[in-house]
Formats: C-alpha cells, structure tokens, sequence
C-alpha cells in the first residue's frame, strides 16, 4: 500500500465497474484492516495469510486509484478516501454479515457475534459474572468487548462500531438510547482507617484536607464532580489525577489517599471489608447515570438481540452499590 503519490490513476475503474469491486473480496478484507488498523491482526481475523490480505487491499487501492491507508511510524491509519470507503461498506455489509451470521446461529454451524464496548468499571466488577453466565448458556455465540472510556463507548455507538455499549451518561445524544439506567451515588472510597471514614456526611470540601485522586477528564465522573472540586477560587487543588478506575481502587487500598469516584468497580474490595464507601453529600452534586446504551432507531440483530436480553435481565436483577432505585 502506497502513498497517494505512488498510486497509479490511469487504470482507475469506472463507476459502472466499481460496482463490482465492491462484491469482492477486496472490501472485505479492506474493511477488517480498517478495523484493526493491522495486516496481521486482519489476516488472523479472517483465517487467511498477511500477503492475500495486502494483495486484495492493493486490488482495491488500483481500482480505485487512490491510496486508502496511509502508513506512520510502522502503524497503519486510513487516508480521508479509506475514511470516506469504510464509512459507507460497514453500512454495506453489515446487513449481509448479520444475515449469513443469523442463519449459521440456527444452523448451528458456529457463533453469532456481538460487539460490546463497556467503562473500565463495569469491566471490572459486573461484566465477568455476566460474560461467564452468558456463555454457559450460549456457547454458540462469540463475545468482542473492548474496555475504553465512557464517551468512546458512545462514539463507538453512535458510528456503528458495536452493539451494545455499558458506561456513565449524563444525558445521551439522539443517536444513542439507554436502555436500562440507574443513578448511582458519587462519594469517596477508602481504607477504614482513613481519616475520614468516621464522618458520616462528606463533603467535596472536607475531601481535599486530605491527600485525594481522582479520575483524568477521560473518566466520566471528573465533569460531573469538576466544579466541585475547583470551588469558589476556580483553581484546582493538589491532587493525584489517574487514567484508570483501578488504580484509583488500589491507591484507596495503600491507605494514604481517599478516591472519588462510584462504588461501581471498588464493590468487591467493599464487600470484603477492606474499603469502605461514603456518599458525597455536597448541594448540588448530580448523580452518575449508569445505563446499557444502544444506537436509537434501528433493531438488533439475532445474536446482540441475545446478550441484550440476556444483559438486561442480568442488571435488574442485581442490586448495584450505590444505587438509586427509580
């Protein structure tokens, strides 16, 4: 795959003839690389060697007579044209890949698919047991979950990338419906023999006489508590800023910082005793709106359909820390 220069437009097809191209293999393959943004992850996905799967990428890029991936730093990224393809052919397959995958699920011939993209938090406490409990039951079906931020799980939606998504939304765009929500308190997790484990009703104010982290602008909750902890002077205090929901967990356990965050991914160190949750009791402090997200008006296919059932009945069921109950 050359850069756009190198790329030869004198044999460029015809738009009557492009037509076909795009019924070959050379747009499925083109649309697992854009994918994984890797040869090699696509030639593994597909079951087909790394050199077939550069030769039809190549058909595709003369056909077209445009470069549709650029090459940086020895990874691959789309060029505007391999934005503009992938954008419209997932559109294209999706609906034969979601027919052909239905009715291999009724043969039984092998799995249906789901793609599922869930906040570090939910991945870290409730999405094991669901997952373990979804597969005894349909063994059939294959499970993609990728772990990132609550807002990416959103942009992921929105641009048809999953299925089902599991994150913190404070108020959704059209595009996306939470199917099942529930508001889930804010407040800090710490050791019990924390400071301030012995006050009953904390404030935002009374956390920061006390060495405290918090999550990065990445992690969903920082919106929601960042006026708080700017306060009247408009100036962030000290404080130790993470990326990650589990090492807020675990610099709770060290013993020498308090976090904010929800009880949701801490719930089982809670369980055990070993930290403790108080409730932020500030005015005005919103709650955090936990929902299983899909993309508004369009239904899902057989398998999704599934693990969304499956998930919902899982979640109301299950009584989340820090809940509030509608």
């Amino acid at each position: 795959m050359r850069h756009p220069p190198d790329r030869p437009r004198e044999h460029a097809l015809s738009a009557a003839l492009l037509s076909r191209v795009f019924h070959q293999p050379s747009l499925i393959y083109f649309n697992a690389v854009a994918t994984y943004l890797s040869i090699r992850e696509a030639a593994r996905r597909l079951d087909v060697a790394s050199s077939a799967v550069t030769r039809q990428v190549a058909q595709l890029e003369d056909a077209l007579g445009i470069a549709l991936f650029l090459r940086e730093k020895r990874r691959l990224r789309l060029s505007p044209a391999g934005e503009i393809l992938f954008r419209h052919s997932r559109r294209l397959a999706a609906p034969i890949e979601a027919a052909v995958s239905e009715i291999e699920l009724l043969r039984g011939v092998r799995a249906g698919s789901v793609r599922i993209a869930t906040a570090e938090s939910v991945g870290l406490s409730f999405l094991p047991d669901l997952i373990s409990d979804f597969g005894k039951r349909y063994p059939r079906l294959t499970l993609d979950v990728s772990i990132i931020p609550s807002a990416e799980v959103i942009e992921r939606l929105v641009d048809e990338r999953i299925d089902i998504g599991f994150g913190f939304i404070a108020k959704p765009p059209r595009q996306v419906d939470i199917a099942f929500r529930r508001d889930v308190s804010i407040g800090v997790v710490m050791s019990p023999a924390h400071p301030l484990a012995s006050v009953d009703r904390l404030t935002v104010a009374q956390c920061l006489d006390y060495p405290l982290a918090v999550g990065k602008p990445e992690i969903s909750i920082r919106e929601v508590i960042e006026p708080f902890l700017r306060g009247s002077s408009g100036i962030t205090p000290p404080m130790v800023e993470v990326n990650s929901i589990r090492l807020l967990v675990e610099l709770a356990l060290g013993g020498h910082y308090a976090s904010i965050m929800t009880p949701i991914g801490a719930q089982h160190e809670i369980a055990a005793g070993r930290l403790i949750f108080r409730p932020l009791g500030d005015s005005g402090l919103p709650t955090n709106r936990f929902g299983i997200m899909v993309r508004s008006g369009s239904s899902l296919h057989l398998a999704p359909a599934i693990f969304y059932d499956h998930a919902k009945a899982f979640f109301e069921g299950l009584a989340l820390p820090g809940a509030i109950q509608p």
